[in-house]
């Protein structure tokens, strides 16, 4: 596994099969402990990683390993990247949004063990995800008609738009070879990123009249401190507005799917450590950024629920 460039899938697949729906069960468990109602109640999943393929997947292995009810609506996405973490909550959204009484559990679960290997002198960009990857596990769970006599709410789910940047094609992908997963990514991605993010932030924002991006909160995929230099400095964000997603990826590195379920609850607890007087930071609006391949960009509009809201 190692070696750069050797036949090593099965023995990746040996260890991912069995890790990441276990991963995924501690960081479903945590948080159906914290949502504090009985799993029973769990109507749909959504189980999320770019760490191997199988079937039955991952989504019917958590069932089992959780004791979810077995008639529970499981959705299976691989091989999505970094943008992942946003098409979940898009998708969650519209679950709850579209069943009455929904309450969809979503999971991201990512093992670096089918990307990690040696170095080449040849493929340099593959040494940079080496450097930035990480394990982890995120898990929620989203509704539209949360029950706050029993429930807390965190943040709300406003909109959700997914979109391609324009002349980005090759800029990120991962092939599925016998050596495992391949990773790719051009040095000109920060700026493809940089040069087209405040177009889909005034897309998502013209509705609701915001257009200081200073004056919202941000949990920003952090596929690298390039990506998130130009950002701040395309739109002039103030450097406190990446504080979250800094933190987690000076933590745990880039998880993948996982990284922004990670920004969300260290911006929650900060908020409440801080005395702030909402989750996002004291701020009412904010967004949810997913950067991936394609190069494929998730956007979600989020509104901060009051802390004495998500604390009662």
């Amino acid at each position: 596994m190692c070696a750069y460039w050797e036949s090593s899938l099965d023995a990746r697949q040996d260890i991912v099969v069995v890790e990441v729906p276990k991963l995924g069960k501690e960081a479903a468990t945590k948080a159906i402990k914290e949502w504090g109602q009985p799993k029973s109640k769990i109507t749909h999943l959504i189980f999320c990683t770019t760490s191997g393929v199988d079937m039955p997947g991952c989504d019917y292995q958590l069932t089992k390993l959780l004791g979810l009810r077995p008639s529970v609506k499981r959705f299976m996405m691989y091989q999505q990247g970094c943008f992942a973490g946003g098409t979940v909550l898009r998708l969650a959204k519209d679950l709850a949004e579209n069943n009455k009484g929904a309450r969809v559990l979503v999971v991201c679960s990512e093992i670096t063990a089918v990307t990690f290997r040696g170095p080449s002198d040849t493929h340099l960009d593959s040494l940079v995800g080496q450097a930035l990857f990480g394990d982890g596990a995120g898990a929620l769970v989203v509704g539209s008609d949360p029950d706050t006599s029993i429930e807390r709410p965190l943040f709300q789910l406003v909109s959700a738009a997914q979109t391609i940047l324009p002349d980005s094609d090759g800029a990120i992908d991962g092939h599925l070879r016998e050596v495992g997963l391949t990773f790719h990514l051009l040095k000109d991605v920060p700026g493809l990123i940089s040069k087209n993010i405040e177009k889909s932030l005034v897309e998502a924002f013209t509705p609701i009249g915001i257009s200081d991006w200073n004056s919202i909160f941000w949990i920003a995929h952090p596929g690298g401190p390039a990506i998130l230099d130009q950002v701040e400095a395309k739109l002039s964000l103030k450097p406190e507005k990446m504080r979250s997603t800094r933190h987690v990826l000076s933590e745990y590195g880039n998880m993948s799917s996982a990284c922004v379920l990670f920004i969300l609850d260290e911006m929650r607890k900060k908020s409440l450590e801080e005395g702030k007087a909402t989750t996002g930071e004291g701020l009412e609006w904010g967004v949810l950024f997913g950067f991936g391949p394609g190069l494929t960009v998730e956007t979600v509009v989020l509104h901060s629920v009051p802390i004495e809201s998500a604390t009662q």
